[in-house]
């Protein structure tokens, strides 16, 4: 038991920023939830000046796009492609005491589960750097640990999906400026609509039949299930930063993708 060194709120578990070595709640273990002091300085400056899509200096009101598959093999990619193999093992670990095709179910949690993850990550740290933002992709070790324990301890039938997230400072972070409701929501939105996008185009291989259909069925469910979950306005949650910026855009898209996963 515990103290969030933010708000007081007691909790079993709390969070420890791997930044600032305070314990958080989970409404603000991540940084930029807390306004952690030392985030500016989560990568050394050498990369920070290496890496060319960090447009610190550009002039105020000029944004220059970045490609969304910009990654190159760095600490970050391998962060991603851990959280996305451990993820797919323990979405495809009920066949591993039920069945002997764990191999196959494992490659169908990679696609299916694997395109919504990292199309969901890549998303917000694409539209966050149009913003000017620092935006990266940070592995949650305790996260992955609990992913593997309750998916093993459980059979499979629950699932801790919190890998870890894409941490995101302001470019004026620590001068007073920040991003504004519209960007934060904006960068929330493009998560949980990157998950759309690809569960309608699994949808789309419903119709073939067989391995293909089974697979466009998984794919379509769980990507519009991650829709839904994100979409949730509450705590640290996508929907509860769109739905401050906007409450009609963020029912507009929140209501249909529940509405999907109970009817199809």
């Amino acid at each position: 038991m515990g103290k969030c060194d933010l708000c007081g709120k007691e909790v079993e578990l709390p969070f420890k920023c791997n930044y600032c070595k305070r314990s958080f709640c989970d409404n603000h273990r991540l940084p930029e939830l807390h306004n952690c002091p030392n985030l500016i300085f989560a990568r050394p400056p050498h990369e920070v000046k290496s890496d060319s899509n960090l447009d610190w200096s550009h002039s105020e009101g000029k944004k220059e796009s970045t490609p969304i598959f910009n990654l190159k093999f760095s600490s970050e990619l391998q962060q991603l492609i851990i959280a996305w193999l451990v993820l797919s093992f323990c979405f495809s670990v009920r066949s591993l005491f039920t069945s002997t095709q764990f191999p196959l179910y494992f490659i169908i949690s990679l696609i299916t589960l694997g395109l919504g993850f990292i199309g969901h990550e890549l998303s917000h740290r694409y539209v966050a750097r149009n913003f000017g933002c620092w935006a990266e992709f940070r592995l949650w070790p305790l996260g992955l640990i609990m992913a593997v324990a309750f998916a093993l301890i459980s059979g499979g039938t629950m699932i801790f999906a919190a890998p870890g997230a894409v941490y995101i400072v302001p470019r004026h972070h620590g001068s007073g400026y920040g991003i504004g409701k519209r960007e934060n929501g904006l960068i929330s939105l493009s998560g949980p609509l990157a998950n759309i996008i690809v569960g309608l185009l699994f949808y789309i291989l419903r119709d073939f039949g067989g391995l293909l259909g089974n697979v466009g069925s998984i794919g379509f469910t769980v990507n519009f299930w991650l829709a839904a979950f994100n979409l949730i306005p509450f705590g640290m949650m996508d929907g509860r930063k769109i739905f401050v910026w906007n409450p009609i855009i963020w029912a507009l898209l929140a209501i249909p993708a529940w509405l999907a996963i109970f009817i199809f």
